[in-house]
């Protein structure tokens, strides 16, 4: 049975939320206030977090930047704040997705169960024996067994998604992807999630690996197209 921590202030959204989720065959336990929630999190181990922003205490956005090098389970940021802005930020600090309140209960459970399937497809990917082995290009090195990124051999702490999506990228060297195919291909959501994801996260990606985000080396944005990887 998957672990969920849903840490909320508004105890009947919280409880709306465990109910739901219990229904489908899940474990959930709620935090109602940032400081319990991020004690929580360092303290048990969950298979996926529902974090509202707007908390007593700490709110969201400082617990997402405390936790997020040291844990890479799905990170799903709950929010009524609408403005961009704060969903680029969530994004940006490393939450894999963003969902606006009023949301239906329906639309939680698909979208948990979408994150937590794409989580464990990952691990066990890299779990396989065959995967094995060892990426380079130009100083940045990928090792592949234990997810770890070296730039010029200094270790590069990543968050799960931009793991995977510098990895794709660079196992399709050259080749020219648009923001929605790889939206697809690495968040697997289709319609329920948004492309801009992919901007945000290329952003973080040049900032950790590049000497110059503003002039990248590797990831090179290729004008009304997309983005690609070059060697």
């Amino acid at each position: 049975m998957k672990k969920i921590l849903i840490v909320e202030d508004d105890q009947s959204i919280g409880e709306l939320e465990k109910d739901y989720l219990e229904i489908n065959g899940f474990s959930v336990k709620i935090c109602n206030d940032g400081i319990s929630g991020l004690n929580c999190i360092k303290e048990e181990e969950f298979d996926l977090l529902i974090l509202d922003i707007m908390l007593p205490g700490i709110d969201g956005f400082e617990i997402l930047r405390q936790i997020r090098d040291t844990k890479d389970i799905p990170i799903l940021l709950v929010s009524a704040k609408k403005e961009e802005i704060d969903k680029i930020r969530g994004l940006g600090l490393g939450a894999d997705d963003y969902i606006t309140k009023p949301f239906s209960p329906g639309e939680l459970v698909a979208r948990v169960n979408a994150h937590i399937s794409k989580y464990e497809r990952l691990k066990s990917k890299y779990s396989d024996k065959n995967q094995l082995e060892t990426v380079s290009v130009r100083g940045l090195e990928i090792q592949k067994d234990s997810r770890r990124v070296f730039v010029n051999g200094k270790e590069i702490n990543m968050a799960q998604k931009e793991y995977e999506l510098l990895l794709f990228l660079v196992q399709n060297p050259n080749r020219v992807f648009g923001r929605e195919e790889l939206f697809e291909r690495i968040w697997g959501l289709d319609s329920l999630g948004d492309a801009a994801t992919v901007t945000v996260h290329i952003a973080r990606i040049r900032e950790k690996i590049e000497a110059d985000p503003s002039n990248p080396q590797f990831i090179e944005t290729v004008w009304g197209a997309g983005y690609r990887f070059r060697v």
